[in-house]
């Protein structure tokens, strides 16, 4: 579903401000597949998200997604193919507008539209059909303004919107960190039964390293740009946290010292 290849990306080029963001790097996902990208502050993780999204447009390298050669389409373009959950609840929806209203412009995403009317009976029933599923009791405020909730309601409401209309490929770019860590466990929970259930083919950027290994079928770990771990089946699931910290130093040559990751 994915393939990047050798996908390079340099920040401020010939200046005392040179940062390589991202060095060659070479990653391939399946259909359906979900995995998780970990990784200390300034290794690459939002940075690649942000490549594949079309936020930022690589140096060098290729982007495929599902045969299909995005690496210099537009972000707009890439939004109609990859749906995107970000850190800030608030970025992912329009606040002043009700539930009811931003659930009819994620699945108008792609659509083509005409005169008539925005909000059917048929779209609310089954708007509060996806609502009841995240069993927050959100299906019985579609009226409500989506200022008016909780972060992890908007979170989850959020990833309602991305996926409502089948991405093909959705951006999980730790969509979890600015919640309480029992809010932060539902709002997981939702997104594997939601990616489980549409067969997502879904990247996860966490700095969560438990989480990392819980969910999903593969974890990747970046470092200075690079993938430096790729971890699927049997060693993924005899892997602990202090295995990976272990096989980090291992890696990388350098101790872990990134505090969200060690205390999380």
């Amino acid at each position: 579903m994915l393939d990047i290849c050798s996908v390079s990306k340099t920040f401020n080029q010939g200046t005392g401000m040179e940062n390589h963001a991202l060095t060659n790097i070479d990653l391939k996902i399946s259909e359906g597949e979900f995995v998780n990208i970990i990784g200390g502050n300034g290794a690459g993780k939002s940075t690649l998200l942000n490549c594949i999204a079309g936020v930022h447009e690589v140096d060098a390298g290729s982007i495929m997604l599902d045969d299909m050669n995005i690496t210099y389409w537009p972000e707009y373009k890439r939004s109609g193919y990859i749906g995107r959950v970000f850190q800030d609840p608030l970025k992912g929806t329009a606040f002043d507008m009700t539930i009811e209203e931003n659930l009819s412009m994620a699945f108008a995403k792609g659509k083509t539209r005409g005169l008539q009317r925005g909000i059917n009976k048929e779209d609310t029933l089954r708007f509060r059909e996806y609502l009841a599923r995240l069993e927050l009791g959100l299906e019985d405020r579609l009226k409500q303004k989506v200022g008016l909730l909780s972060g992890g309601q908007r979170q989850a409401l959020t990833l309602l919107m991305a996926t409502i209309v089948k991405p093909k490929l959705l951006l999980l770019d730790e969509h979890t960190a600015a919640l309480d860590p029992s809010i932060a466990r539902k709002v997981l929970q939702i997104t594997r039964e939601i990616v489980n259930e549409y067969q997502l083919s879904t990247i996860m950027v966490t700095h969560n390293m438990k989480a990392a290994l819980e969910y999903g079928s593969r974890t990747i770990m970046m470092h200075e740009g690079q993938i430096i771990l790729d971890l699927s089946g049997n060693e993924r699931k005899e892997m602990t946290v202090e295995k990976l910290i272990e096989l980090f130093g291992k890696k990388s040559g350098t101790e872990l010292d990134n505090d969200r990751l060690l205390l999380s």
